[in-house]
């Protein structure tokens, strides 16, 4: 019969995962950041609120500054104070002010997400491999990796945003943390992120995907604050962050790196009924 083709599928085991660093395997509710955007604004004359500063997170960061100066509140406050709209040289002396502001809080935000080290452990006992990737340059993670690396957290395969041609939501981070690990398909590597443009990375790869909702950006919370949240409010938080990570088109949500092998013995299964991402 005519009108039939062929499609390649993979029906093996997860091969890699990739993480993101702040906010979903260290830095518990992605504060680093999120400090030194605060600071570097204020310095300019133009203060943001935490809300906007967190709105483009996951993106490179000379990227992140340029979406929250395009944002017409800012853009209009540049303006006021500065004498003249948002430019690109502007933008370039925010990242370079912002850069010793990231540096100086980074390493005090290393410590892992409760119950990444476990779970990167199991990961390794099933012979999968460990990627990360990240917004930060490299001159970020010169710093924030062997912080991380003294809490026990050292992934087989990192790559920064200064590596690759375009940032999330590009795939080209992804998918390089997959050439360097030795995968055999992208629909055998997770991507989790706790940002929605980190989702748009990983599904851009033809990777699954899973947000974390609860220790990350969204929720924008430490985890001592959050575990402090009285029950009723710590529910709400959870349905908000897990729609809005489902709403990017997450294959699954959970609240944490420490919930993640449920959501693998998912994913494997339907791998093996033949689903793709």
């Amino acid at each position: 019969m005519s009108g039939f083709v062929w499609q390649r599928r993979w029906r093996g085991p997860v091969q890699a995962v990739i993480f993101d660093w702040a906010g979903t395997t260290v830095d518990h509710g992605c504060m680093a950041p999120a400090l030194a955007f605060t600071r570097t604004f204020e310095a300019a004359g133009v203060p943001v609120t935490i809300a906007e500063a967190r709105a483009p997170m996951g993106a490179e960061k000379r990227d992140h500054i340029a979406a929250l100066m395009a944002m017409p509140r800012i853009a209009d406050a540049w303006a006021a104070t500065h004498g003249h709209e948002p430019r690109e040289q502007d933008i370039d002396n925010l990242y370079a002010a912002f850069l010793p502001h990231q540096l100086a809080v980074i390493a005090d935000h290393a410590a892992p997400v409760p119950g990444c080290l476990e779970t990167v452990r199991a990961l390794r006992q099933r012979g999968i491999r460990i990627g990360a990737n990240t917004g930060y340059a490299q001159a970020m993670m010169d710093v924030l990796a062997p912080a991380a690396a003294a809490h026990g957290y050292v992934p087989d395969d990192s790559v920064n945003a200064s590596d690759v041609p375009r940032g999330r939501p590009a795939p080209s981070m992804a998918l390089r943390n997959a050439a360097n690990l030795g995968v055999d398909a992208v629909a055998a590597c997770i991507k989790v992120d706790d940002t929605p443009v980190g989702i748009e990375e990983g599904l851009a790869a033809g990777m699954w995907t899973v947000g974390v909702a609860l220790s990350g950006n969204e929720a924008a919370l430490s985890h001592d604050a959050l575990q402090a949240l009285a029950p009723e409010a710590r529910a709400a938080l959870r349905r908000r962050t897990h729609e809005r990570l489902a709403r990017t088109g997450a294959h699954l949500v959970i609240d944490s790196v420490a919930d993640f092998l449920p959501a693998l013995a998912e994913i494997e299964a339907r791998l093996a009924r033949g689903e793709q991402p």
